[in-house]
């Protein structure tokens, strides 16, 4: 067998596939953006079919840049952007709705009323989630009951649920594998993650029927086989991981007490806590950051909806930049007498306000406030979302430290400025690695240790390397000040 290995990222605006050789380098990429649809206010919803497409056009031409046949892959690693919603016909394959995207909040009112009726505690207990339209519970319940005859279609068992990883997993084999794995699963609202099955309970509740859900796997293990006609070839698929988890392990925080954050569409921050299922008193996610062998590991998890999508926001709703690698460059023209505030809650605020009615919002403007000062606004204001999930994760698992080193990949971390300004708010270093691909890497690894041809899990952690280490160089009284504003800004939006 090659140590070629391909991983699969499919993402919130692109579809992504790398493939690494041998010595875990990127040998081929391929990518392709798809349509974001917005048919509400606050509503997201991607295109299925169309999130295909976009995979198997980027998976060819990773082949093509690598110069690689598919006979040549050893195995297949899958990521994907979690808590999507597909569902699709068992006879066909055919969606039955467009995919309802992991950012949209059309079940507020919904988890409202699953709120009041005092159930929060009992989803929390078991899934260590909190009763939010980011969740993919809510999202399923909603389109069973507004989708015509879908409940009725998926109580015959003729439709199938599955987050992005399962939907793809079919097609890839032709519809012979119905499996997720267990990342994928902790984050349905469905899932136990003490038990780690799908709990009847929770399915009651929310009314759905437990004939249309996935077998739950192991993060490394046999998936399925992909139909030959795709590719040219049979490729075994290998290892599956929700986005997060695959940073996580990409960035090899494999021993308790570890901190990456992902900076992407949205940012995430994962702390290690091991074989410890840690009950956050600061409204913090508990999930699954992987199971190996039948072994669970825990973390703690602190979600930011908007990160990457603020950048995003420049480009393309105000257009004060042509290139999202602008950003940083204009950030550092900024006026520093000016305190500006971006708020970015687009879609809600995530961890640790849980606010889904709240929207964006900017403070502190004057007549001299220009593009300058939205792109610094932007890119500190998640900054200052990630050192309130670091406060709030030391308050929940003391074992954290203060002494925490920050791992960080995503797109926005090639940023020298953005980063600088991270390791200046949080007071605490910021270390960048080499390969900034760590969720794909942390899913090719997954697929590549399980194929044999990649090392195990301590020596791929010495492989780790350090590309640059940010250290804080922000005055206390400035941070301070910095922080103060910022709360205050925070206050003023919570709905």
């Amino acid at each position: 067998m090659s140590g070629y290995i391909l991983a699969i990222d499919q993402g919130t605006t692109s579809s992504r596939a790398i493939v690494f050789d041998g010595d875990m380098r990127i040998a081929g990429v391929g990518q392709k953006e798809f349509t974001q649809f917005y048919p509400q206010s606050g509503w997201v919803e991607h295109d299925p079919e169309e999130i295909w497409e976009t995979v198997v056009w980027s998976v060819k031409q990773a082949l093509k840049d690598a110069g690689v046949e598919a006979s040549a892959i050893s195995g297949i690693g899958i990521t994907n952007q979690r808590e999507t919603v597909v569902v699709w016909e068992r006879e066909s394959g055919k969606p039955v709705h467009n995919a309802i995207v992991w950012q949209d909040r059309r079940t507020s009112s919904y988890c409202d009323k699953l709120k009041h009726q005092d159930l929060e505690e009992t989803f929390t207990a078991k899934t260590g989630l909190l009763l939010d339209p980011y969740f993919s519970g809510t999202k399923l319940s909603w389109m069973l009951s507004d989708v015509e005859g879908a409940r009725a279609r998926a109580e015959r068992g003729e439709l199938c649920f599955g987050t992005v990883d399962s939907f793809l997993i079919w097609r890839l084999t032709g519809g012979k594998s119905f499996v997720t794995d267990a990342t994928n699963a902790s984050r349905t609202l469905m899932f136990n993650i003490g038990t780690q099955e799908w709990d009847a309970e929770l399915l009651q509740i929310l009314e759905i029927p437990a004939e249309m859900l996935p077998e739950v796997k192991d993060c490394a293990a046999d998936f399925g086989i992909t139909d030959k006609s795709l590719f040219g070839a049979e490729i075994p698929i290998l290892g599956v991981a929700g986005d997060q988890q695959a940073a996580t392990i990409g960035q090899a925080c494999f021993e308790p007490g570890m901190l990456k954050s992902t900076y992407g569409t949205g940012c995430f921050a994962l702390l290690n806590t091991g074989e410890d299922m840690v009950r956050s008193e600061n409204r913090l996610l508990t999930t699954v950051a992987y199971r190996m062998d039948g072994k669970v590991t825990y973390a703690l998890e602190g979600s930011i909806f908007i990160a990457g999508a603020a950048v995003q926001w420049l480009r393309d709703g105000i257009k004060v930049i042509k290139k999202a690698e602008q950003s940083g460059d204009l950030a550092a023209e900024a006026d520093p007498t000016q305190d500006v505030y971006l708020v970015p809650a687009f879609t809600g605020l995530g961890a640790p306000h849980w606010d889904a009615d709240a929207r964006a919002a900017i403070y502190g403007m004057t007549r001299n406030t220009g593009p300058a000062e939205f792109a610094r606004a932007a890119l500190e204001a998640v900054c200052y979302q990630t050192r309130d999930l670091l406060e709030a994760m030391h308050k929940d698992w003391k074992g954290s430290g203060a002494d925490t080193v920050l791992r960080v990949d995503g797109g926005m971390v090639a940023s020298d400025w953005t980063m600088q300004r991270l390791a200046d708010i949080l007071d605490a270093p910021v270390d960048r690695p080499t390969i900034l691909e760590t969720t794909a890497l942390g899913a090719a690894w997954l697929a590549g240790q399980r194929a044999g041809v990649w090392p195990k899990q301590k020596d791929f952690a010495k492989a780790w390397a350090l590309d640059t280490e940010f250290k804080p160089k922000m005055d206390a009284e400035t941070r301070d000040a910095k922080l103060k504003g910022w709360r205050d800004a925070v206050r003023r939006t919570l709905s």
